[in-house]
């Protein structure tokens, strides 16, 4: 809970590459990243999940990020739709 922002959270996916579940979900016009914000549009893994964690880990992390507007609606079809991704 601690020095972390409250809209931000970093999913780790083991053995799913990040950039396929973005993909996945942005074809369903669900926005995500793979990397953090300081390396947007760039194909190399998150430095900010690397320097913590380990490369793998990063390629395999999918960013998502919350606001006020969300609805609970919405959460559920995010997860839908990673559940489909995953089978």
């Amino acid at each position: 809970k601690a020095n972390r922002s409250v809209g931000i959270s970093n999913v780790y996916f083991d053995g799913y590459s990040g950039p396929s579940i973005v993909m996945f979900l942005d074809m369903n016009k669900i926005c995500v990243s793979s990397g953090s914000a300081c390396t947007s549009g760039s194909e190399q893994p998150s430095i900010v999940i690397t320097s913590i964690y380990d490369e793998n880990r990063a390629k395999s992390s999918v960013r998502f990020s919350f606001s006020f507007e969300n609805t609970k609606e919405e959460v559920d079809i995010v997860i839908s739709k990673l559940k489909e991704f995953i089978k």
